[in-house]
């Protein structure tokens, strides 16, 4: 189809004989699809980070197993260059088709408080957090991938643990943390009531619970998440006089 025909679609969601459009349909599946890989990527890397807690040795051999330690000698960091390509390359697809749904003017933006205010319904709440907290995701998490990209073998108990204390990463993962939990969880919730999963016969009980489960997966995460960074502070505090050494695992 030429640009310009999918161009008219995009937009007026009509293609250029007046019927309706499928791509609009098309973008919006997309964006479920990238939005729940991406969210479940999240959770399983929040899981991986906190391997800390299991002690230093654990995230030292976590992070050589993502570095393909077990079939390359040593661990070859590149993968991770590789895999954090992936992840950036569809994160940014995601924030493409969600621009589609954000304010497009000031004007658009007062129309939804107006709406948000009149309705004052949790459901319209939850959309303006999936804007706000994907709006510092688009900054947060493009910084925090670019360095994965750039920087891969800088992963470690003391090189992450030194990023983040001695270089004064802190905030930003912080805010970093709050606005992917946010942002993965509240999405999920959102896609469970839009394409009815798990509606069975009684949809409003199904939105009930999936609520309660969400907000519970919401407490957890970010509590797990925020262990783990006071625990790569406590690591980062103890080795700021050796900064920039790297973790050496003793052999038995």
């Amino acid at each position: 189809m030429p640009q310009k025909e999918i161009t008219v679609e995009l937009l007026t969601g009509k293609d250029k004989v007046g019927k309706k459009s499928k791509w609009p349909a098309r973008l919006d599946y997309f964006q479920s699809a990238t939005g729940l890989f991406l969210a479940l990527f999240i959770t399983f890397h929040i899981l991986f980070e906190s391997s800390i807690l299991f002690g230093k040795e654990a995230m030292y051999r976590l992070t050589k197993m993502f570095e393909g330690e077990p079939f390359i000698e040593g661990g070859e960091p590149l993968i991770i260059t590789a895999l954090a390509f992936v992840i950036f390359s569809m994160f940014i697809f995601h924030a493409f088709l969600a621009m589609r749904k954000f304010p497009a003017s000031y004007k658009e933006y007062q129309r939804y408080r107006a709406h948000r205010k009149l309705l004052k319904h949790d459901d319209t709440n939850l959309w303006f957090i999936q804007i706000t907290t994907g709006f510092a995701m688009f900054f947060l998490g493009s910084i925090h991938l670019y360095m994965m990209m750039t920087s891969p073998e800088k992963i470690g108990p003391y090189a992450s643990a030194d990023r983040i204390y001695s270089d004064w990463m802190w905030p930003m993962y912080l805010l970093l943390l709050i606005s992917v939990v946010l942002h993965a969880w509240v999405g999920v919730y959102r896609l469970i009531i839009k394409w009815g999963w798990f509606d069975g016969r009684d949809p409003r009980r199904n939105r009930k619970r999936s609520k309660v489960i969400i907000k519970t997966l919401i407490a957890v995460y970010l509590l797990l998440g925020l262990v783990s960074l006071a625990s790569y502070m406590k690591i980062g505090y103890d080795h700021k006089d050796d900064y920039g050494s790297r973790y050496v695992m003793e052999k038995n």
